[in-house]
């Protein structure tokens, strides 16, 4: 009788051995999600698309839950200062300026690049006011939408000043304001503006309301996509393996498909 009973019981526990050996699906993360065993990333809009597709996939991978909140920095700076792992910049100035802003909150020795992205034009559907060049941004009744701030303060102006173009596209711009959201925000709410010099990645975020004017690459230019430990994350291991998984040629492939190089 007691023999029979072993048997079944191993008979059992075989099957659920062997599940323990296969990478954790959906239902693995949310444990390990609810364990607590979560890294906690924050930062600018611009990058979410290729970050949050790229979290989803470790977490997968390594059943290790990774939680991005991204948007506008004062959205989110309290919530990192309580418990952030991974703080990443939509360019490297910016993630610099937080370091500046927020001392103490980032441990400046762990910061790594990933990949850079270049500067475009993103215009209306159908490009109605056949707009092919920064040249174009000159001319009369072209009403220019600016970020002066998220990763894009001077982007335009660095662009135009290769060209001696600042006076013609500074007359041009007809607003300017402090982040991308709110750009997004007007650009949908307003169809008066017809261009934003802003990161060809953005273009892949809102292709139903913008086409993209890419720039020769003589005239293009890049900015960084920078990433760091937050100081006090005590889940080093982890984000070093996440920092790690972004790096690799896969996931270059992920960012690329989202505009960037």
């Amino acid at each position: 009788m007691l023999n029979r009973i072993g048997i079944v019981l191993f008979m059992l526990l075989v099957p659920l051995s062997l599940c323990g050996c296969v990478s954790m699906g959906p239902s693995g993360v949310k444990a390990a999600k609810e364990n607590g065993n979560t890294l906690h990333v924050y930062g600018p809009g611009g990058p979410l698309g290729p970050i949050e597709e790229l979290a989803e996939k470790f977490s997968k991978e390594t059943g290790i839950h990774v939680e991005v909140t991204a948007g506008p920095e004062s959205k989110w700076i309290e919530d990192a200062k309580q418990d952030a792992d991974l703080i990443y910049g939509g360019s490297e100035y910016m993630l610099r300026n937080m370091m500046l802003n927020h001392p103490g909150l980032i441990d400046e020795q762990s910061q790594t690049e990933l990949f850079p992205r270049a500067a475009g034009i993103l215009v209306r559907k159908g490009n109605p006011k056949n707009i092919q060049s920064l040249e174009d941004l000159t001319k009369n009744r072209i009403k220019i939408l600016d970020v002066n701030g998220a990763g894009q303060l001077g982007l335009w102006e660095d662009l135009a000043g290769r060209k001696g173009l600042i006076p013609g596209i500074s007359r041009n711009i007809d607003q300017s304001v402090t982040s991308s959201a709110e750009a997004i925000e007007i650009w949908k709410k307003n169809d008066k503006y017809d261009a934003w010099i802003t990161y060809e990645s953005w273009h892949y975020r809102l292709a139903d309301v913008t086409d993209l004017v890419e720039l020769p690459d003589e005239e293009k230019l890049y900015r960084g996509t920078p990433i760091s430990i937050a100081a006090n994350s005590d889940q080093r291991k982890a984000a070093k393996q996440f920092i790690a998984f972004l790096k690799t040629e896969a996931s270059h492939e992920v960012f690329q498909k989202w505009g960037w190089k």
